[in-house]
């Protein structure tokens, strides 16, 4: 009797077994289902703030994405979910799955920019593990300082490395395209990590520059605005290459709105952890076709009008 049971027995477990999958399956489509209806609204929002005539009505059409993007992230798994229509803004995955980053920013009339961003952390149960990153890239009068996300030093990400060292938690070097005004644009090399208390801290001392230059904790370059800067990781040598930035002449030494690459290259090279600068770098490659993307797309035209 019990041997003719045991048939029934299985076959029972796996009848229920199927019905979980089934209805873990039709749970996560109805995620996606959701999570691209709310995609769908998010590039609306995105137009509409990049559209926008003034100030008032950009920052008002951004508080509408940031409060529909928060509730999207709610939604259970949506980690996985690529949200790769939205091309105005950054959604970069770290190369090991453990977190994403969301930025973008909003130009003002002035020719200035505000930026805007968010870390979703990988959660086993799915839920929403989130910090948001407000810039306040006006009251940082020290790019050398440490920072957390509630005091960014905003920038648009475009690439994500993660370094780990000895079994430790590991940091990730993150670059940046960060326009700062009418004149001039950004970019930045900074360093993510997390504290005892899983909160994240921006800026680690790591760079090590020319002997008897100090220890830095960040790197911004600032450059004329009609002008494009390569800055990318190569990864067949593991450094970060970028161009040299150099005035026009001499007599502009330090303003930077006459600064542009002099066709030659350094780069900060990956080793023990530690990004240790490497001069007049010979290039092998091309740039990286990104680098032309993180010019304002306005100082493109406005940089065809000139060549007319």
């Amino acid at each position: 009797m019990i041997k003719a049971l045991k048939p029934l027995i299985l076959l029972f477990i796996l009848c229920c077994a199927g019905t979980r999958l089934s209805a873990q399956h039709t749970f996560e489509l109805s995620n996606v289902s959701r999570l691209k209806t709310y995609q769908d609204s998010l590039q609306r929002m995105s137009d509409a703030t990049y559209n926008a005539s003034n100030d008032q009505e950009r920052l008002f059409a951004n508080s509408q994405f940031i409060k529909t993007l928060v509730t999207a992230l709610k939604t259970p798994a949506s980690f996985n979910f690529p949200f790769d229509s939205l091309k105005r803004i950054s959604v970069m995955k770290s190369p090991n799955n453990t977190l994403r980053i969301f930025s973008w920013y909003v130009p003002g009339d002035d020719g200035s920019y505000r930026f805007y961003g968010a870390i979703q952390m990988a959660t086993k149960d799915g839920k929403l593990k989130m910090f948001p990153l407000i810039d306040d890239t006006n009251n940082i009068k020290d790019l050398n300082q440490i920072t957390g996300n509630k005091n960014w030093y905003g920038a648009r990400y475009y690439q994500v490395i993660p370094i780990v060292m000895n079994g430790r938690a590991p940091y990730y070097i993150l670059l940046g395209w960060k326009g700062n005004n009418a004149k001039t644009s950004k970019k930045v090399i900074d360093i993510l990590s997390f504290d005892k208390a899983d909160q994240p801290v921006f800026g680690k001392a790591i760079f090590d520059g020319l002997k008897g230059e100090v220890i830095k904790n960040r790197i911004v370059f600032e450059y004329n605005k009609l002008n494009s800067m390569t800055l990318t990781l190569d990864r067949s040598v593991n450094m970060i290459v970028f161009d040299h930035l150099a005035p026009f002449s001499a007599e502009m030494q330090g303003n930077f709105e006459f600064y542009a690459s002099d066709l030659s290259f350094d780069a900060y090279k990956i080793v023990g952890g530690r990004l240790k600068l490497v001069e007049n770098v010979e290039m092998k490659n091309e740039p990286n076709a990104m680098d032309d993307f993180y010019i304002d797309p306005k100082d493109k035209q406005i940089k065809a009008e000139k060549k007319l």
